[in-house]
């Protein structure tokens, strides 16, 4: 297994496991979904998958996790936040049916490993805070941990492993790309993932995770960098998470930009790469607007050729990154449209009179 990038921050912010949890809480709250029979939801269900509820009290309890200290939304942020929370919880309800189908499962051994990475740079009392804020058991963080490792572990069977790419692939790629490699200047191979403050139009991420307001972006740039930090792939994090929209469904990949254009770049991100070793990760924040940046190689002038490595792995990985997004886009799509997915909240929001949100969930007795 390759070893994650070092991190460089940059931009510094909250605490580790402040950024883990976010993400890797979400499973938990669809975990005691109950089974396929058919019957009628309860009051409280706001999406039905093939016969699993989950409820808005699993949501409420997920947004409540995902929040940072001292946030106040409006109540329009606070409900799309919650159905961009309800899409993520179908669809890997869906996937983690899936998995159980096809015996996809996590051994203990390889939960142990992953959670006790999570934990070793907290502190034990700042790690049982953070979970008490959140609201949250460690029991609850292993098992939605495990949920989101048997995911990964399932689109690795059905989407990265049916990815390949043939030689006569890579050639016809290279003569017809030729100029690419020819580099008449220092050039660097860069990759990005962009995290705004704003709601973004258009958005073209896997997850449609989309950070709204200053405190869920800087949050989310904070969850990113810790998940790099545990060896998430750098082109899995851009295809999920990522705010551009033409980067992002290529897993980030900006290709090589010379060195001429980097010194017209802002001076935190001209030396955020300049200054980085092949391999790096860093946080650029600028005017409110943050960029992870992956220094992915660098570059001297000339032509370069297919016994080159970076050469023959750039282009390996550009077309398997490719076919890897068109077959998960194709499976996850297939999917869904396999499931029986009825998402009541969605029609309460569309069928409220103007200018009104269904009623937010009371909270739980002895809840904060």
């Amino acid at each position: 297994m390759s070893q994650p990038p070092p991190v460089r921050r940059v931009f510094v912010g909250r605490s580790a496991l402040a950024g883990a949890l976010p993400l890797a809480l979400l499973a938990a709250a669809c975990g005691g979904a109950g089974g396929g029979a058919a019957k009628a939801p309860s009051a409280d269900a706001w999406a039905v998958v093939d016969g699993r509820e989950i409820t808005g009290a699993d949501v409420e309890k997920a947004y409540r996790r995902s929040l940072p200290p001292n946030a106040a939304p409006a109540p329009e942020e606070a409900m799309n936040a919650k159905l961009n929370l309800l899409n993520e919880m179908i669809v890997q309800d869906i996937l983690v049916a899936k998995a159980a189908a096809l015996k996809v499962d996590v051994p203990d051994a390889e939960l142990n490993t992953a959670f006790d990475q999570i934990k070793k740079d907290v502190p034990p009392e700042q790690f049982q805070q953070e979970l008490s804020r959140r609201q949250v058991t460690e029991a609850d963080m292993r098992e939605s941990l495990r949920r989101e490792l048997v995911v990964q572990k399932l689109l690795d069977k059905e989407v990265t492993a049916k990815a390949t790419v043939t030689d006569k692939e890579i050639q016809d790629f290279y003569e017809a790309n030729k100029a690419q490699f020819n580099f008449p200047e220092e050039a660097y191979h860069l990759a990005q993932i962009v995290v705004t403050p704003v709601p973004d139009q258009g958005l073209n991420n896997r997850s449609g995770n989309d950070a709204a307001t200053p405190e869920q972006a800087n949050q989310k740039v904070q969850v990113l960098m810790e998940r790099l930090k545990q060896g998430a792939p750098f082109a899995d994090l851009a295809r999920d998470f990522s705010e551009d929209t033409q980067s992002a469904p290529r897993g980030g990949d900006l290709g090589f930009v010379p060195v001429s254009a980097l010194r017209q770049a802002p001076t935190p991100l001209r030396d955020a790469v300049m200054k980085s070793a092949v391999g790096t990760v860093s946080a650029v924040s600028i005017g409110g607007a943050h960029s992870l940046v992956l220094v992915v190689a660098k570059e001297a002038a000339g032509q370069r050729d297919l016994t080159t490595p970076a050469v023959r792995d750039g282009i390996t990985g550009q077309l398997r990154s490719r076919r890897e997004a068109l077959i998960r886009t194709a499976y996850l799509t297939a999917a869904r449209n396999d499931a029986v997915v009825q998402n009541y909240i969605a029609k309460k929001v569309l069928d409220a009179p103007a200018g009104q949100l269904p009623g937010i969930l009371p909270k739980a007795p002895g809840t904060p």
